[in-house]
């Protein structure tokens, strides 16, 4: 049977994890496009060489999560589904999200099941997902989320290209959220799905966990200015900005958001009522669970 899935990877000097995660899933027998997001080591050779049925996209510089959007316009299959240099998918898990995509034309994205390896774990973002306030539709095969683990999840090509796949503006991370709304708002759904499987084993090459914080912190801003009512997004500046008085990464995360603001300017726009509604729903359930947001 002809692959209906094509695996896109971003990858950033983790040659060592990218090798271990080609190795798993060469047993797919599925197309696999890694694009390499500027690397200084090795892993373009060495996956040209060890793993010649897979196609390299080599990026002069570092794009961030938009580096996928290559790998997605290079694919030409149907579906297409991420993993990470330290992600893989359980084999039967592509066969059971297309035909997922094949039941629910309405379906864009599967969010998987995440197990976190090598302890065999759940990860708890799974349980969010699942008990989504957004419930489910008849007409979808699981909860619908306004956002997702990327490499987790497995998308409708044709959906994710019409509306523009990850907006370089965040760089990275927490692209999921914006990409999430923007399929949603074309009319497309994002569900949650517990039989489909990813497996993750994190990477032990990580950059300072306050860089992340404070990226994490300015996309979280970036994404309501671009698409949010004017009064949600000048709210949020205003709390950032307040969380800053005590809180170097606040502070940080604010300047971050405040430069890239002429880009923002040009990309707004609002989201319909509907999609605004689920978003503002998301939002009030979250501060329940943590008021201290």
């Amino acid at each position: 049977m002809v692959a209906q899935t094509t695996v896109v990877i971003a990858t950033r000097d983790r040659a060592d994890e990218l090798v271990h995660t080609l190795e798993r899933l060469r047993e797919l027998s599925v197309p696999v496009v890694v694009v390499d997001n500027g690397s200084s080591d090795d892993t373009v050779a060495r996956v040209r060489r060890d793993f010649p049925w897979v196609d390299v996209i080599e990026l002069k510089h570092n794009v961030g999560a938009s580096a996928r959007n290559h790998g997605v316009r290079r694919a030409r299959t149907r579906y297409v589904a991420f993993s990470d240099d330290d992600s893989w998918w359980a084999p039967d898990a592509l066969v059971k999200a297309e035909a997922l995509f094949r039941r629910y034309p309405r379906l864009g994205l599967v969010a998987a099941r995440i197990v976190v390896e090598p302890e065999g774990r759940v990860d708890p973002v799974c349980a969010e997902m699942a008990f989504s306030p957004l419930g489910r539709a008849d007409d979808l095969p699981g909860p619908s989320v306004l956002g997702f683990v990327c490499c987790a999840s497995v998308v409708r090509r044709g959906a994710f290209l019409r509306v523009g796949g990850f907006n370089p503006v965040l760089f990275f991370p927490g692209e999921e959220r914006l990409f999430s709304w923007d399929l949603t708002a074309a009319g497309w759904a994002c569900c949650y799905v517990d039989d489909v499987v990813a497996h993750h084993r994190p990477s032990k090459v990580r950059g300072p966990s306050a860089v992340r914080r404070r990226a994490e912190l300015r996309n979280d801003l970036l994404t309501t200015w671009l698409r949010r009512p004017p009064g949600v997004a000048l709210a949020e500046a205003v709390a950032l900005g307040r969380r800053g008085v005590g809180d170097e990464d606040a502070r940080a995360a604010l300047a971050g958001a405040l430069r890239k603001l002429p880009a923002v300017v040009g990309q707004r726009r609002r989201l319909p009522a509907e999609v605004e509604r689920q978003v503002a729903l998301l939002d009030r359930s979250a501060r329940v669970v943590s008021p201290a947001r």
